[in-house]
Formats: structure tokens, C-alpha cells, sequence
């Protein structure tokens, strides 16, 4: 039995970790008399730089219709092509990587408080580059916004009022498509603030039409008058650095930002309502999916356990943002976000150090999601 439960296991490694064909689709190909297809060849190597034995491999192709000869000739083969060996030689390299990250996690661990993030009312510049953004280490500030006008003056209401007329662009029709962020282009629609901030007030909890910070509205429109009534923090931020660095998000409660990491470092304010984070730090990344840019394709409010394995061993840091709460958010730290209250909030990525980074993203679109 234990044999059995290891062969499985050892399966769905290989599957779910480098793979680009799920098994539930195995019925869909007929090989009883037919060449072993490609689309095979890459679940054998991926098999295979998961660590699965080759008897495992050989047993499963002949389960679904190959010939044992084919599949003992191909498994046997592989390790002799030199297209194989190439990719070999990388997993080797990433398997170093990922077994310092596991390492690394392993030793956070330990720390009585790993699962927490420090708060703190008040830190001076030279405080918080040496202990926070030099070592990569997340931060809540509690009273950073006591100079923000914003706190008790924004509402649905008032940006109704003073923006009304102002053309904006928001993120719609969101349930219509699991990869909302992905596509983002297709999402955008334009409409005057009255009328999203009706949507917003009237429209009940809902992930269906977000403003995000991609819609750059603080940027390209008259709500740049918005950051009249707040203080853009001189002791971190360059307030002389506003575009493309400064951002506005707001929406109806259940909005939800997918499990992601930022490519750079920022400082996300909750100005009104209430925002759930849960929060990864970067040496889990190996284990939550990343296949494409910077998102993983796990849906952290309903994991898929089977599908994603590797994501059941992630502690995830829960914090909650409080009006006037503010959190800075290391370059590479994921995290999923959603909206408790009708929230509206501001994010800023102009820090007065250094925050731009070289990053190599995957585009994997040929795996199951």
C-alpha cells in the first residue's frame, strides 16, 4: 500500500510540478497503434526531471495504450538525446535554487514571530533602508497618514461630488474571465466617475469592476487633484516623482487582487473601508505555479489542493488594513488581496533609493490550468 501511495505520489509531482499535460486528458489521446506523439514525449521528460522512476513512466504509458516495447524504447532513449540533456542541465541548476529557497523557509520557520510582520507608528529613513528595504522585510506603518485631509474627506460620495464629470477607465467584466489580470487590456472601459461611483455604492459586493492601478487614472485625468488631500511620506518617497509611480484604487467590497508579486518595491495605503492581505514570502515561489509573469495561477480563496499540491505547504500571513494603515511591500513578496468594505486606497512605488530591478518572467502557456 505504501508502495502504491509513493507511485502515485511520485505521479502527480511530475504532473503538477513541470508539467504540460494533465493526466485527466490521457483519455483523450488513442496511441494503441500510432508513434508515441510529442505532446507524450514532454510528459516523459518532465517526468523524468521530477525524479520519477522509469518503471513508473514505462507502467503509465502502457496503462493508456502504448506498447510496451514503444514505451521501454522512448523512456530508454531519452536520456540519450541531447535536447534532454540540455534541459537537464538547467533543471539541475534550478533544483540548487530551489533547495536553498526550501532552506531558506525552513529556517524562517524557526523564528517565533515568522508569521507576523512588524508595525510600527513611527521610523526614521536611515531605520527603515537598513531593516526593512535593504533586507527585503515587509513593514505596517500605523500613523504615516496623520497628515492625510483624505481620511476624513474620501468617500463614494465625494469623489462623486468633486470628480463626477471626470472621465476614468476601470477594470470591468472580471467574472467573465479566470485571468482578468493577464488580460487586462480586453477589461478596460471607460465611464464618468459619477456613474462607476453609483455602481460602486449600489452595486453590492462584487469582483466584476475594479479601478486598479493599472487604469493610471491619478496619472491621465483631473483626479490628480486627489493628491491635494494627502502627503506623499518625504521621508521614503520622492514627491516630485508622481507619474507612473503613484496609484489609485477604488472599488466595491469583494474586489479581489490574484495571488502576485510586485516587480518592484512599494507602499500600499488603506485610505477608506478595510482590505484583507495575505501575504508569501519570495522563497516559496518554486511552490505556488508562477507560469506566467508575475501571477500564480493558484486561487488562494479556493485552492486547489489536487491541482496545485505544493501550495498546501505554504504558511500564508494574514494582515488586515485599517483605514489610515499603511504597508510596505518588498520587491518579490506575493500576496492576494481583498476588499472587506467598499475600499478606496492609494499605492506608491517612488522611493527615494533605488527600484528598479532586471527580471526574467516565465511564459508558460502550454500547462494545464
Amino acid at each position: 500500500m505504501q508502495q502504491k501511495s509513493t507511485t502515485q505520489s511520485n505521479i502527480q509531482t511530475a504532473q503538477t510540478r513541470f508539467s504540460t499535460f494533465d493526466p485527466r486528458y490521457f483519455s483523450q489521446i488513442i496511441a494503441t497503434s500510432e508513434p508515441i506523439t510529442d505532446e507524450w514525449r514532454r510528459w516523459i521528460a518532465d517526468s523524468k526531471f521530477a525524479g520519477v522512476d522509469d518503471s513508473i513512466i514505462v507502467q503509465q504509458l502502457i496503462m493508456h495504450g502504448i506498447s510496451p516495447s514503444s514505451a521501454k524504447l522512448e523512456v530508454g532513449s531519452i536520456s540519450r538525446n541531447p535536447y534532454f540533456q540540455s534541459g537537464h542541465k538547467f533543471v539541475q541548476l534550478l533544483q540548487k535554487s530551489e533547495s536553498h529557497a526550501n532552506i531558506l523557509s525552513e529556517l524562517a520557520s524557526l523564528a517565533p514571530h515568522s508569521q507576523t510582520i512588524d508595525s510600527k507608528p513611527n521610523i526614521s529613513r536611515a531605520d527603515f533602508l537598513e531593516n526593512y528595504y535593504a533586507k527585503n522585510i515587509p513593514l505596517i506603518l500605523t500613523d504615516i497618514t496623520k497628515n492625510w485631509s483624505a481620511l476624513s474627506l474620501w468617500n463614494p460620495e465625494y469623489l462623486k461630488e468633486n470628480y463626477g464629470q471626470v472621465e476614468v477607465e476601470v477594470q470591468s467584466d472580471r467574472n467573465s474571465d479566470r485571468l482578468y489580470e493577464l488580460n487586462i487590456d480586453k477589461h478596460r472601459q471607460k465611464m464618468q466617475m459619477a456613474d462607476y461611483a453609483d455602481n460602486v455604492v449600489n452595486g453590492g459586493a462584487t469582483n466584476n469592476y475594479y479601478m486598479v492601478a493599472n487604469n493610471g487614472n491619478i496619472e491621465k485625468t483631473a483626479l490628480r487633484g486627489l493628491l491635494d488631500d494627502i502627503e506623499i511620506f518625504p521621508e521614503y518617497l520622492d514627491p516630485q516623482n508622481i507619474n507612473g509611480t503613484t496609484f489609485f484604487w477604488f472599488g466595491p467590497a469583494g474586489t479581489i487582487t490574484p495571488l502576485h508579486h510586485d516587480p518592484v518595491n512599494l507602499i500600499f495605503v488603506q485610505v477608506y473601508g478595510r482590505k484583507v492581505w495575505k501575504i508569501i514570502p519570495p522563497y516559496y515561489t518554486h511552490r505556488l505555479y508562477n507560469y506566467r509573469g508575475v501571477f500564480s495561477a493558484v486561487d488562494v480563496e479556493k485552492p486547489d489542493y489536487e491541482k496545485y499540491p505544493s501550495f498546501h505547504q505554504i504558511p500564508i500571513i494574514e494582515v488586515t488594513l485599517n483605514p489610515g494603515d499603511a504597508i510596505f511591500m518588498p520587491v518579490g513578496w506575493w500576496h492576494a488581496v481583498k476588499s472587506l468594505d467598499i475600499s478606496i486606497s492609494m499605492s506608491f512605488t517612488n522611493f527615494v533609493f533605488p527600484n528598479k530591478y532586471e527580471w526574467k518572467f516565465p511564459s508558460i502557456t502550454n500547462h494545464k490550468n
